[in-house]
């Protein structure tokens, strides 16, 4: 039901723009939010965008991420500016309908997930 892409190779300092797209679920009723997970560790949350538009990120990428979602196209993004070596990883774009905004963060409040996209950052 959700399908992401974007991912790719890229130098750091550079930019990437992750897709998510939706099948059967409505975005603009739904929070999206973004995780990822490097090799060998555990999957980490990096953005996420309530239904009301609020949205929340994690320290390490405040400022160079931007999490954002299109009605029409029932899609939602990730802008990811100023790329870091530490920033590789596999992406995942996950929806709820009944994810609070105080739980944007939270990997069990999503009930739909895609399948990963990867982002390798070069040095």
């Amino acid at each position: 039901q959700l399908q992401a892409s974007g991912g790719g190779l890229v130098q750091a300092g550079g930019s990437l723009r992750l897709s998510c797209a939706a099948s059967g679920l409505t975005f603009r009723t739904a929070a999206v939010a973004w995780f990822r997970q490097a090799p060998g560790k555990e999957r980490e949350f990096v953005a996420g965008m309530h239904r009301s538009g609020g949205t929340t990120y994690s320290t390490s990428v405040k400022g160079r991420f931007t999490v954002s979602r299109d009605s029409a196209k029932n899609a939602g993004y990730l802008h990811m500016n100023s790329l870091r070596p530490e920033d590789t990883a596999a992406y995942y774009c996950a929806a709820g309908p009944s994810v609070i905004l105080s739980n944007l963060a939270t990997q069990s409040a999503y009930v739909y997930w895609g399948q990963g996209t990867q982002v390798t950052v070069s040095s």
